[in-house]
């Protein structure tokens, strides 16, 4: 059994069809996507004493919130300590601690709920689910960029789109399991966690089965020349990690990730007050809570299109073109949000959001290919996981940023809810003009920098 997980093992045989690479990849992404989803179990895990209504002893929301941003830390870190692991070891073993990991963090955290502990819950869903995260993450797209060199940036949309579209069904999922197994006396958190936990199991254990590396040298047919057609400041050879962090191509990278996701992650952790607030001032477009989850999840789904279709242009425009297309619409998009708020034209306001989260996912799924570009595809997944450090960084800082400077013009300076977004969508906006002026920046990598290849 151990050694079907071998490296060696999985690489494909002569006339393997590389297209069933990511059907293992969302496997594993649709599975762990379910992190965006993880909001759901929320308020009743702040009532799981209480039942109907919080009780003296039951968890605040405060303290469960810690979950996801410990997961989504975890999630950055395991990406950049276990990169170049992944990369030793092959994507089929690191796939199966992914599962392992990922799967416990539901098991635990059930444990944590029937015992009423919640640093089980921290230790569950937070660090050992979200190391499941972070490996789950980086292995599928590293090896679909070894499989698909000439669309790089279509083969990571597709499993990175996964990524986005795992809440779109761990959402419903979660809520019928907890109806499902809800009675007098629970709300059915615990044994929802050990279904979703072995459910995943047995999804994700299939995609490290299916998922396989191609041959050393491998190469599709006339791939050379369509890249050269295509794109300009791809290489063909090689930066290993150690040696990517000595370039500034990676911090520029790490800035141009960090900036772009700083933006959308504030937007969508508070999209459904923001848009109610905004829209307050006058009785005739005011959102109602079920208008302003339709929004959410209107948003979720520019989120899931935008990972595959940005990503998927940026193979015909490159990939610096398509960040400075993000930064550009988003610097203009931002800047009118205020204007959009006093107009008071919902449609035109979700249009704009709309736009703005599709290239916050597009961001996600077009930095792997970007990253290929430059250092090349050997250890492309080791650099991966450590410039996802950016992200965890941008999921303190986005949210930080929006509910601070919320509170601080509602409570301190006495503005009106439809007015207190407007001097942070200026900020916004500035955040993106010097994520612009790093793009600008990026230029090919210095040859001294390459391995010498044997």
């Amino acid at each position: 059994m151990l050694a079907f997980l071998n490296k060696d093992k999985t690489i494909a045989r002569h006339g393997y069809n590389r297209w069933l690479v990511p059907i293992s990849a969302l496997c594993i992404h649709l599975c762990i996507g379910q992190i965006y989803a993880f909001s759901v179990f929320n308020q009743p895990l702040s009532r799981l004493i209480g039942i109907n209504q919080q009780a003296a002893d039951d968890w605040k929301l405060s303290s469960i919130g810690w979950i996801f941003s410990i997961a989504l830390f975890c999630l950055g870190a395991a990406a950049a300590i276990f990169g170049k692991w992944m990369e030793r070891v092959g994507p089929r073993k690191a796939m199966f601690v992914a599962a392992i990991c990922f799967s416990s963090g539901f098991l635990i955290s059930a444990l944590g709920v029937a015992t009423h502990h919640m640093a089980l819950l921290y230790i569950g869903s937070g660090l050992v689910g979200g190391i499941g995260l972070g490996l789950g993450y980086i292995s599928p797209v590293s090896t679909l960029i070894k499989w698909f060199p000439d669309k790089p940036g279509m083969a990571t949309g597709m499993a990175i789109m996964g990524f986005g579209g795992g809440a779109m069904l761990a959402s419903p999922l979660s809520v019928w399991l907890m109806k499902t197994f809800a009675n007098a006396h629970s709300l059915g958190v615990a044994p929802a966690f050990v279904v979703m936990g072995l459910l995943y199991l047995l999804i994700m254990m299939l995609g490290a089965a299916l998922v396989r590396i191609p041959p050393e040298g491998w190469q599709p047919q006339n791939c050379q020349a369509n890249a050269a057609k295509k794109q300009k400041m791809v290489t063909t050879r090689n930066v290993l990690a150690d040696e990517a962090l000595k370039t500034p191509q990676f911090y520029l990278l790490f800035a141009v990730l960090l900036l772009n996701v700083t933006a959308g992650i504030g937007v969508l952790g508070q999209a459904s007050v923001m848009i109610r607030e905004m829209f307050s001032g006058q009785a005739k477009n005011a959102i109602s809570e079920s208008e302003a989850a339709l929004f959410v999840g209107f948003l979720s789904l520019f989120n899931m299109l935008g990972r595959f279709l940005w990503s998927s242009f940026s193979d015909v425009i490159g990939r610096k073109n398509t960040y400075t297309t993000f930064f550009v619409l988003g610097i203009a998009l931002y800047a009118l949000v205020p204007a959009l708020g006093k107009m008071q034209n919902p449609t035109w306001f979700v249009a704009a959001f709309a736009l703005i989260i599709s290239m916050y996912g597009g961001g996600f799924a077009t930095i792997p290919a970007y990253l290929k570009d430059l250092f090349g595809t050997r250890q492309v997944g080791a650099i991966h996981g450590r410039i996802l450090l950016a992200w965890s960084l941008a999921a303190i800082i986005g949210p930080v940023l929006i509910n601070y400077m919320r509170e601080y013009q509602l409570y301190t300076l006495g503005k009106a809810p439809s007015d207190v977004y407007s001097t942070t969508m200026y900020i916004m906006a500035a955040l993106l003009l010097i994520g612009l002026m790093c793009n600008i920046l990026v230029k090919a990598v210095d040859k001294r920098h390459f391995v010498e290849e044997s």
